[in-house]
Order: structure tokens, then sequence, then C-alpha cells
């Protein structure tokens, strides 16, 4: 049976977006150890909940009574590599025949190389905040960059499908990308996602102004030959 030791706050039922290629159900768990000040899913973000949590157990009976029209499963936050209870849940998924994606902010090496050499994951998604001189500001608290690092390293390594994603926030210039396309050079997929002002963790970036379309190209093209392929997603592309 699935661990206690898992925060689930919330699922969404079905969705085409967020395991592109596959017909998902994405899982919310709750607790962040970042406090980006651009996040959009502020009520995820404390490590004790408000409110209903639900039962994990519930969660996959839900879903397998739901495999007929879902084949994957997306795991979000929060951090879901926080959870100490994150493997026996992934493990019954597997048991549904459920394709699993996580999104995580790189912070727990050691739980991503546990889920990827026990063979408990199909796709990984790296939220990459900045630049090294810029991730403490934009992760809202003291980062290990080493650990963040170490988990881009695994995640290429690994032999699984992945990305790695930056929420280009207003304080991101084209430098910052491309000292990430340094960092991350040889990586298959990077994704420049766009900034949007509307419910944010800091209520100040409800008023900031994204960059525009025609500079979310500049920085993509700027580091367009350091890997597989530069997505624009959350624009008007």
């Amino acid at each position: 049976m699935p661990s206690p030791e898992i925060l689930i706050k919330g699922v969404l039922p079905m969705t085409t977006v967020d395991y592109k290629g596959k017909v998902a159900s994405t899982i919310f768990l709750q607790g962040c150890n970042f406090r980006c000040p651009f996040c959009h899913n502020p009520e995820l973000v404390p490590l004790k909940a408000e409110g209903v949590i639900l039962e994990s157990a519930e969660v996959i009976a839900y879903l397998k009574q739901n495999k007929e029209w879902v084949d994957a499963v997306c795991i979000s936050g929060g951090e879901p590599t926080l959870q100490a209870g994150l493997p026996d849940f992934i493990r019954e998924l597997k048991k549904g025949g459920f394709f699993v994606k996580i999104q995580t902010n790189g912070t727990n090496p050691a739980m991503l190389k546990k889920l990827i050499d026990e063979n408990l994951l199909d796709y990984i998604s790296m939220d990459i905040k900045a630049s090294p001189a810029k991730y403490e500001q934009l992760a809202g608290t003291k980062a290990d960059l080493a650990k963040i690092k170490e988990s881009a390293t695994l995640i290429m390594k690994s032999g699984l499908e992945y990305s790695f994603h930056t929420t280009v926030s207003p304080e991101l210039g084209i430098e910052d990308i491309k000292q990430i396309g340094s960092w991350l050079h040889g990586a298959k997929t990077y994704v420049l996602q766009q900034f949007r002002p509307e419910k944010t963790l800091d209520p100040l970036y409800e008023n900031k102004l994204p960059h525009t379309l025609s500079e979310l190209r500049q920085m993509a093209d700027s580091v367009q030959e350091r890997f597989g392929k530069v997505i624009i997603e959350g624009a008007d592309v």
C-alpha cells in the first residue's frame, strides 16, 4: 500500500499539457523548500498544509478507476522529492501500469537517484530558476548549487526523457540565459516559460511586466546551439 508519508493536496483529473504526448492526471504535493517570488502555486509552498490532505490510497484507487482514459501521472508540487513516501507512492502507480513524470527543483539528488535507479520514472522535468549568480534571489532562499548541478547531471545521464525549464522572470536577461546554456550544454530540451503576473507568492510580482515575445525569441536564439531543442511556452508564439 502507498506510504502515508506523502502530502497530496490536489488532483487534476485529466490534462494533455503536463505530459506531452500522453493523457495524464496531475498530482499536486504539499510543501516546497524554495520560496520563488513568482511561484503561481503559493498555496502549495508551506510544508504544513491548511485544509484537506487526500489519502494516498484513495488517490491511487481513483487513478486506477480512470486508467481507461488516463495513461500517465504527473507528480508536481510543491517539491515532490521532499516527500519520504514518494517512492512507495510511485511503485503503486507503476503497478497500475502508469507512465510517471516528476517535476522537481533538483535540490534532492539523492531522492532523484533512488527513483531513477529503481526504474520508477519515465520523464523528469527540472526547473532551473536562474543563472548561478541570481539563484538565491529567485529561489527566495539559500540554494545548494552543487546539489542542483548534481541533479541536472543525473537527469542528463539517466537515459530517460527529460526537459529543463526556466520561468523567465523579469530579473532574468539574455546573459542569464546564456549562462544557463553553458551550464546545461548538451541537454536535449530546454524550455523558456513565460512569466505571468497573475497569482504569485510575492504579490509585488503581480505588477511586474513579463518579457516580450521578441525578447524571449532572442533568448532562445542565444542558446539554440547549446541544446537539442529550445522551446518557448506560455507566450503567443
